[in-house]
């Protein structure tokens, strides 16, 4: 398969990622699960959000290891992208004070993380560690369906993250709500196909 297209689409789609990050935080009305745990670590602790999403995302992977889950070098790119791009357009954007303004960053956020998803899933280089700890999970205990424990961690984090002061609003719904959705949108354009039998072989497991 020609790296030429997957590597770039794995970083875009990495680098949107962290941008919507960044645009829902900054609408103050909700933020997805994950991220809701994030803000409040990063509230507790002072350290920046993009720094936690990292740290958070280092002893995630190592749960990967009893689950005989393996990286890919998107799993790795997702570590090291995604909080620093968070963090970069954070500082970047202006401070919108107008619920206009937050509405509208809240609705471009959810959409750029739909896309992003697509982008960075679609380029079949690696799972991210958050998602890859539900799949691994979902593996290892195949009586309980993927659903059930992508809902069970969420639930998890987003009680944990609101306790620290994360913010969880009507964003959070409308992410829930949206985000299966705007994946099952994206992914058919943007998954790179898998090669064929007579081509190269050179693809990475897939997430």
């Amino acid at each position: 398969m020609n790296l030429v297209r997957r590597v770039p689409q794995l970083l875009l789609g990495l680098i949107l990622y962290g941008a919507s990050m960044a645009l829902m935080i900054e609408s103050g009305l909700g933020l997805t699960p994950w991220d809701v745990f994030h803000q409040g670590l990063a509230e507790v602790t002072g350290v920046s959000f993009g720094w936690i999403v990292l740290l958070v995302g280092i002893p995630v992977l190592l749960l990967w290891i009893p689950l005989r889950q393996r990286p890919g070098v998107g799993t790795i790119a997702n570590v090291l992208v995604i909080g620093f791009t968070a963090d970069a357009v954070l500082a970047l954007l202006p401070a919108g004070t107008s619920l206009p303004y937050r509405i509208g960053d809240l609705i471009a956020g959810i959409l750029l993380n739909g896309f992003a998803t697509g982008l960075y899933i679609g380029s079949r280089m690696g799972a991210g560690p958050r998602d890859g700890l539900m799949t691994g999970l979902a593996r290892r205990f195949p009586k309980v369906s993927l659903r059930v424990i992508r809902t069970g961690i969420e639930l998890l984090v987003l009680i944990a993250g609101f306790l620290l002061g994360g913010t969880v609003g009507l964003g959070t719904i409308a992410y829930a709500l949206a985000i299966g959705p705007l994946a099952h949108l994206f992914l058919p354009y943007l998954t790179v196909p898998e090669p064929t039998r007579a081509g190269p072989v050179d693809a990475v497991p897939a997430h």
